[in-house]
């Protein structure tokens, strides 16, 4: 009998198999290493593959396309229960095999080469902002020790440094310490700049990052790390679905017919919804800020505006944001599922 669908356990070095034919019966159980995969793949009959979406999982999905199987990511926490044993690679095999022939499976999109490009500027940008954060603080906090105090905000900290630097009121082993964290602190920042400029660079070339940038609260940095995990959307149903899979929308806990609407589930990528949350509170923040008297008794903005000052006044700040976010994503989707640029409608006062 011929296989249909195969379940593979992807790793480091050895990759267990799992194969079974149209009626479900096990016809075919191999541990492989990994230089081993592709040849044993090759001449395998075209079918549905199935992998666990992690480290490695978008080459080998590419890979085995090429080979013209049907390859299917899904994430580890839908496997899960169809492992029907204690955990090891061949029941992993076997649970992924059985979950990709659902119907009803959730499945995670494949990344193109270009798409990991994008993240792994972003991966990276993350680590050294995370960095220059640390260094900030490290040097507020010795600053403090010798008594000098630095205003809030990043761009404040050279400035100020600088200055101490430059009056001389440090010892000679101090100042030399100082000096360092001072160039450490501007070779990071030169990095992030550069990976930014990067970034403009791939903006300029696709229009869907331009039309994203278009967004209220979506930079530069959104647009690219949305389309690079997400792509053209097609992978969801509407935009709702797209804010689940964010984690932006509330978590159940209902029975009996009771529903019990509790926090934002906060699942999926956190980079991705913290990003959109931040966009919302400085969406939010610089309508709050700029927004006169004047224009709000005539109403002179947008229908957007009104529905986040509306909520804001019902529900509160913090809340306010998170659901602007939801509204993000959602906006999101439709600008990439249809290709048209995002317009903002008038109140009509």
């Amino acid at each position: 009998m011929e296989v249909t669908t195969i379940g593979i356990d992807i790793a480091k070095r050895i990759f267990q198999i799992h194969g079974v034919d149209k009626n479900g019966k096990t016809i075919l159980k191999k541990k492989l290493m990994r230089e081993q995969v592709l040849t044993f793949m090759a001449n395998v009959p075209t079918c549905l593959v199935g992998m666990e979406a992690c480290g490695g999982s978008s080459y080998w999905a590419r890979e085995l396309t090429k080979l013209g199987h049907t390859v299917k990511l899904i994430a580890p926490q839908f496997v899960k229960p169809y492992v029907k044993t204690n955990k090891n690679d061949q029941a992993d095999s076997e649970a992924i095999c059985e979950a990709v022939a659902r119907p009803n499976m959730r499945f995670v999109p494949i990344k193109t080469v270009e798409q990991q490009d994008i993240l792994f500027i972003h991966r990276v940008r993350q680590r050294l902002v995370k960095n220059r954060t640390a260094l900030a603080n490290e040097i507020r906090g010795l600053l403090h020790e010798f008594g000098f105090v630095i205003p809030q905000g990043i761009n404040k900290i050279m400035t100020k440094l600088t200055e101490i630097l430059d009056e001389g009121n440090l010892s000679q082993l101090s100042y030399r310490t100082f000096s360092e964290l001072k160039e450490e602190f501007l070779e990071n920042d030169k990095k992030i700049k550069e990976l930014e400029q990067r970034l403009k660079i791939i903006v300029s070339q696709y229009s869907n990052h331009q039309q994203l940038m278009m967004i209220p609260g979506i930079g530069l940095i959104t647009a690219t790390a949305l389309i690079a995990s997400i792509g053209n959307a097609s992978c969801f149903e509407n935009g709702r679905q797209l804010s689940a899979w964010l984690g932006l929308v509330p978590r159940q806990h209902s029975s009996g017919g009771k529903d019990k609407l509790l926090g934002i589930s906060k699942r999926g990528d956190i980079y991705l919804r913290t990003l959109l949350i931040q966009g919302a509170r400085a969406v939010l923040n610089s309508k709050i800020r700029f927004t006169t008297e004047e224009q709000k008794s005539k109403k002179d903005y947008s229908k957007f505006t009104e529905w986040m000052f509306n909520l804001s006044e019902r529900n509160g700040h913090n809340k306010t944001i998170v659901a602007v976010a939801n509204k993000l994503a959602r906006v999101v989707f439709a600008v990439l599922s249809s290709g048209n640029d995002y317009t903002e409608s008038k109140v009509c006062s």
